[in-house]
């Protein structure tokens, strides 16, 4: 299912600027959910702003970041402030992203939902996105139906735990403050039963 005509309204950054950016641009969102490791996660959907105001344009440019010497995107990513806790790593992870856009979906990253049968489908072609794995993967299908407008069939399936109604397990369930502490406090429950069982 195509994405609604509306551009969606996001609060994950709780940034104005920010969150206005990853409402009207798929691939900032894209690259949002990928720096969402190892980084607070408010600054890791913050970080596509920073970059794009790093590159000096109002949307990122997926062929742009492709083709971008990898000495120049480094720097955009290292800054100060960086963009991410390990920026240089990560510059090269988001090349590799938009490098496979470019090859597969003509740089868009709307692409890899917009004609999809169904969720399992857009599922399948996130998961194949370097730095994606199966959790982040299915994060992100949760978060492209709740919040993007992007509900083929069979999405909340396809995002697991992730895709239940009124849950508060990820990013996809962000869109306050209240519900980002929500979601903060399970991933520390979360990491110390984690880790109690490891004791144990």
């Amino acid at each position: 299912m195509v994405q609604t005509s509306a551009v969606p309204t996001i609060r994950i950054a709780q940034d104005p600027i920010a969150d206005d950016l990853l409402g009207r641009d798929p691939l900032a969102l894209l690259l949002g959910m990928l720096f969402d490791q190892q980084f607070p996660m408010e600054r890791a959907f913050a970080g596509p702003a920073l970059l794009a105001e790093r590159l000096g344009v109002q949307t990122l440019s997926a062929q742009a970041i492709a083709d971008a010497e990898p000495d120049v995107l480094k720097a955009a990513f290292t800054g100060p402030p960086a963009v991410h806790r390990y920026p240089g790593s990560m510059a090269e992870r988001a090349q590799a992203v938009c490098r496979l856009l470019v090859e597969r979906y003509d740089g868009r990253a709307e692409q890899l939902w917009a004609d999809a049968p169904d969720g399992a489908t857009v599922l399948e072609r996130i998961g194949q996105l370097p730095g994606f794995g199966a959790q982040k993967a299915k994060i992100l299908v949760a978060l492209l139906g709740k919040q993007y407008g992007v509900t083929p069939q069979g999405w909340r399936e396809a995002a697991g735990d992730y895709g239940t109604d009124g849950a508060r397990r990820s990013v996809a369930d962000v869109v306050d403050p209240t519900s980002l502490a929500e979601v903060r406090a399970f991933k520390q429950a979360a990491k110390a039963a984690a880790k109690a069982d490891k004791t144990s």
